[in-house]
């Protein structure tokens, strides 16, 4: 009896998926366990694997690389060898899935031909001509962004070493190809050609992560009457403690882990701001989740640190590092980005001085951090060097008042400048 696979929700907030890449192939014998495909969800794209019970031939492949189908469209078909999958398709029951390049065959019952060295074409920007790459095993390795940005870029896909995992081609690679075709990573005899427009313009398909990104957060800006507390913050106190930290172990804490352990601490003594605007009521919350914003590739991705305020400095450092790699490898997990109370948002380390945030749905509050500058202070009456870093935060005006932001910011600001506190 043949069996249906459907497109997975692997996210709370997922509709629909696109198919980045396919492991298995029509004919292939399917197994628990095995890896199927890659699909890009809301949040990140992920391995999706055969589940128990989900076992048998590939006998027909629904949704094709590159394609968008909703939650619960018809993925692949298992059966046995040979076995007429086509009332299940006739029956209208088969969603239809759209691309950006061409409409995929309808029904797939036998496993087509694979030559030595198969070659993919990929759609051309309207300046440059079409790219065709080739590789030795079928297909290059590269995420739906690298590839449209190469196509913009004319950037031959066959000359790029890619450094995601497992060898994938990031968007990173395919602007450094761009910018520096002979020191680019593959350059050489494959070396990346380079042909920008000199009008018109490009048209980008937009990933699952940043449809979702611009709904909620456009959401979040139109619904939510943002308001906006600003505190310059001294970190000398917390410069030489960190300095002191990292020299006496083996665990390095940067100045992100004592600001999620001091806003941590600070939710506790003003629960009304770790609250949420729930529509007909408040929802208080007791426990502390803090979501850090990671950037990706497509754009932006929170993990959440469960109940900070009762983790030590070393254990959100760990946790925190943790998360950034699995972000990068595309490895976290729906359960590692759900249930945040609060998120911050620091930007220091790219230069930037202040800013303000977003909120993140349901939060009520989002605390923008920037980096520390070395400026003139004004201490006991003399102008000595300082360290100051800004903190901007964004409150919903229907849950928080500006003299409850206000009392928490200078809360968070408290544990920074003494933070010895912060191990109390």
């Amino acid at each position: 009896m043949a069996l249906v696979i459907t497109m997975p929700r692997l996210s709370d907030t997922m509709t629909e998926g696109v198919v980045a890449k396919w492991h298995a192939k029509l004919g292939d014998t399917i197994s628990e366990g095995m890896l199927l495909a890659e699909i890009e969800t809301d949040k990140a794209t992920m391995d999706f694997e055969a589940f128990p019970g989900q076992e048998g031939v590939l006998l027909h492949i629904g949704v094709h690389e590159g394609q968008t189908a909703p939650v619960d469209a018809i993925l692949a078909i298992l059966g046995a060898a040979g076995e007429d999958v086509s009332a299940l398709l006739s029956g209208g029951t088969a969603a239809a899935a759209t691309s950006a390049a061409e409409p995929a065959p309808v029904n797939e019952t036998a496993p087509a031909p694979v030559a030595p060295v198969a070659v993919e074409a990929v759609a051309a920007a309207p300046a440059p001509a079409p790219v065709v790459v080739a590789s030795t095993d079928g297909r290059v390795k590269a995420s739906p962004l690298a590839r449209s940005l190469a196509s913009e870029l004319g950037v031959n896909l066959g000359g790029v070493q890619g450094s995601g995992d497992g060898g994938r081609i990031t968007k990173r690679d395919v602007e450094l190809a761009a910018a520096s075709p002979a020191t680019a990573p593959g350059a050489g005899a494959a070396q990346a050609a380079v042909n920008y427009p000199s009008s018109g313009h490009t048209d980008t398909p937009v990933s699952q992560m940043r449809k979702t990104i611009a709904k909620r957060l456009a959401e979040s800006k139109f619904t939510a009457p943002h308001f906006y507390l600003t505190v310059a913050v001294d970190m000398s106190a917390a410069s030489a403690a960190r300095t002191e930290i990292n020299s006496a172990g083996d665990v390095k804490i940067s100045f992100n882990d004592l600001v999620v352990k001091s806003v941590a601490k600070a939710l506790k003594k003003h629960p009304a701001v770790n609250s949420a605007w729930m529509g007909d009521f408040v929802r208080t919350n007791y426990d502390v989740h803090i979501g850090v914003a990671v950037a990706v590739e497509d754009g932006l991705l929170v993990p959440v640190v469960r109940h900070a305020d009762a983790k030590g400095l070393a254990e959100i450092s760990s946790e925190v590092r943790s998360f950034a790699q699995k972000a990068k490898d595309k490895k976290l997990q729906p359960s590692d980005w759900a249930g945040n109370t609060f998120t911050i948002s620091n930007l220091g380390m790219f230069g930037i001085e202040e800013f303000t945030a977003i909120i993140n749905p349901p939060d009520a509050a989002i605390l923008a951090v920037g980096g520390i500058q070395d400026v003139p202070v004004v201490k006991n009456g003399a102008i000595v060097p300082g360290q100051v870093m800004k903190m901007t935060l964004s409150c919903d005006h229907r849950v928080i008042d500006g003299a409850t932001g206000a009392a928490f910011l200078n809360t968070v600001k408290g544990f920074l400048e003494r933070p010895l506190s912060l191990i109390l």
